[in-house]
């Protein structure tokens, strides 16, 4: 009885607290969930451009643009040597404005401290702090060459730009602490070495020749099991050793170099992390730079919080909650399904501003329960309800309910297509779901006249065996018995079948029951989850009952129902 007493009041405590909190990150199903002011919480967002919250003028003109383009969250940068351009004088005036226009145009914000890194590079740390480079001392190449990277082995670096965040985190705790207008917090901008793969510095160097740290190869020993692919094989090259210099533990390459860097900008990281948690408690994450086109250690920012080093990044920096990615090459499913692990949730703060950025938004949501989705220099974009962005987001809000309710169910996917990533198969409960990409179809002109296909994408909600929820742009799917005789051919322009058309497939038929399309509505989504009606798509709109489609121009939500027949 008394353990259960206890049991209960320590529930009731965690309960409270987490109340108490304005935002925080919880399990929901098999996802992690934000949320906020105890609402589950999708970030519709977008990240200002580097100089754009630099000036009041600015902030004014860009955040009412910001609600008109259906964002409900902005990603700010805070500057340290605009909030401490002399040494322990400190200007909270851009954060106040960005606080206080959030609030006037309903957007929540997440800032992004650009501290003593931003891209690697040390470009808003203070001039003061650059000048007197003997306290605050640079990064050295192999080569002995300086770099405008402060090192992250100085605990003069540290206790300065610690300051000066914590100052400000302090500020904004007071001034927001009833309104929770600030929802989570970025430590550092894509921290990560240049040039080459670790700091020379002397005390980098006389580290990298000492014992790796107990607490690392602990923690590897630990979570052997469950450690990154990379990370395993890289530390069994040598024997999965636990002791050793980190060229005994790992070997003698860059990539060991960028590990042992790893674990000193995580080091790095978590006292400050420690110091904000302290001091405002809303969720942190780090941000990275892809490791991609074929780049190395150095020529990409090596050791940041990229998905291969994750191992090192959660070992020396526990109380970071997530890592992001910072996506703008080509591949754009592929990056995030990296960063979607099941020690991760996946939350995209920077990606490259685009007429895609809609569909992809739909993808990461109903493929990879994502926390949030942000194009860069949002700023940038239009503001017009046409506006493929715009159109999103106002159909993504209007999904919100049935998104946060069916996170972490496994009964929700994300699609995406291309030109050369045409069609998906579904496969559920014994249906066959064939999603493609609406090009896919020979109705439209530009599917072959040499036009570059705009990428289509969306996500299905299964609502119950014979009902689902279609909704995206670009898109056309075909529902089906899994174990349905394939009787098909080719079809003409008109949707009939071309004079002496060659089978696409033709195995016979040789009975069973069909899936049929009872109706296709296109809805509303309420709060409650339930729909409003707004009109029925049968005929050519549903190719006489063959598909669902949302054409490429055009985004939309579908409710379907299906039948069974013989």
């Amino acid at each position: 009885m008394k353990y259960t007493l206890l049991s209960l009041l320590l529930l009731l405590v965690l309960t409270l607290n987490a109340e108490n909190k304005h935002s925080f990150l919880r399990q929901h199903g098999t996802s992690t969930s934000l949320v906020v002011n105890n609402k589950p919480f999708i970030v519709l967002g977008g990240e200002l451009g580097n100089s754009s919250a630099s000036c009041i003028d600015d902030i004014e003109r860009i955040f009412p643009k910001l609600q008109r383009m259906g964002l409900n969250t902005v990603l700010v940068p805070a500057y340290w040597d605009l909030t401490e351009p002399r040494e322990d004088e400190f200007d909270f005036t851009l954060t106040d404005k960005v606080i206080n226009q959030a609030r006037e145009n309903n957007l929540k914000v997440i800032f992004l401290w650009f501290g003593a890194w931003k891209n690697s590079m040390s470009c808003y740390a203070p001039q003061w702090f650059k000048e007197d480079y003997k306290k605050y001392p640079r990064s050295y190449t192999k080569a002995g060459k300086p770099l405008e990277i402060a090192s992250a082995f100085s605990e003069n670096v540290f206790l300065a730009d610690n300051k000066a965040f914590t100052k400000w985190l302090s500020h904004i705790a007071e001034t927001d602490k009833e309104y929770g207008t600030v929802i989570m917090i970025q430590i550092e901008n894509e921290i990560g070495m240049l040039e080459d793969a670790r700091d020379y510095s002397k005390d980098a160097e006389r580290l990298f020749k000492s014992q790796v740290p107990q607490t690392l190869t602990s923690y590897l020993v630990k979570n052997r099991k469950t450690l990154h692919p990379d990370m395993i094989k890289k530390w069994g090259v040598n024997g999965f050793k636990s002791n050793g210099t980190w060229v005994e533990v790992f070997g003698d390459d860059i990539y060991t170099e960028e590990i042992f860097m790893a674990y000193y900008y995580a080091s790095y990281i978590e006292r400050m992390a420690r110091s904000a948690r302290n001091i405002y408690d809303v969720p942190l994450f780090v941000n990275a730079a892809m490791n991609s086109r074929g780049r190395k250690p150095g020529e990409y920012p090596s050791a940041g919080p990229l998905a291969h080093l994750i191992d090192v990044w959660h070992c020396a920096s526990p109380t970071i909650d997530f890592l992001a990615p910072d996506l703008y090459d080509k591949g754009f499913s592929e990056w995030v399904a990296k960063y979607h692990l099941n020690n991760n949730p996946l939350f995209i703060p920077e990606n490259r501003l685009g007429n895609n950025n809609g569909v992809q938004a739909f993808y990461v949501f109903g493929e990879h329960d994502a926390i949030g989705f942000c194009p860069f220099s949002i700023e940038d974009g239009s503001d017009l309800p046409s506006y493929p962005l715009t159109q999103s987001y106002n159909k993504l809000n209007e999904l919100m309910p049935l998104i946060t309710k069916y996170q972490g169910t496994n009964t929700m996917n994300g699609l995406l297509f291309d030109s050369e990533n045409k069609e998906r198969v579904l496969l559920r409960d014994g249906l066959k779901i064939t999603a493609r990409h609406f090009f896919t179809l020979p109705w439209d002109p530009r599917s072959t006249n040499g036009s570059v296909w705009p990428e289509g994408g969306g996500m299905i909600f299964k609502l119950n065996k014979n009902e689902y929820i279609v909704a995206g742009s670009g898109i056309v799917l075909v529902f089906e018995n899994e174990n349905e005789n394939k009787v098909q051919k080719s079809l003409g322009e008109d949707g009939f079948v071309e004079a002496g058309g060659k089978d696409i497939i033709n195995e016979g038929w040789k009975g069973g029951s069909r899936i049929g399309i009872a109706s296709v509505d296109e809805v509303m989504v309420n709060k409650d989850c339930s729909f409003k009606y707004i009109r029925r798509l049968n005929g050519d709109q549903d190719h006489q009952g063959r598909h669902v489609r949302i054409g490429v121009d055009e985004f939309k939500i579908l409710h379907v129902r299906l039948y069974e027949y013989k």
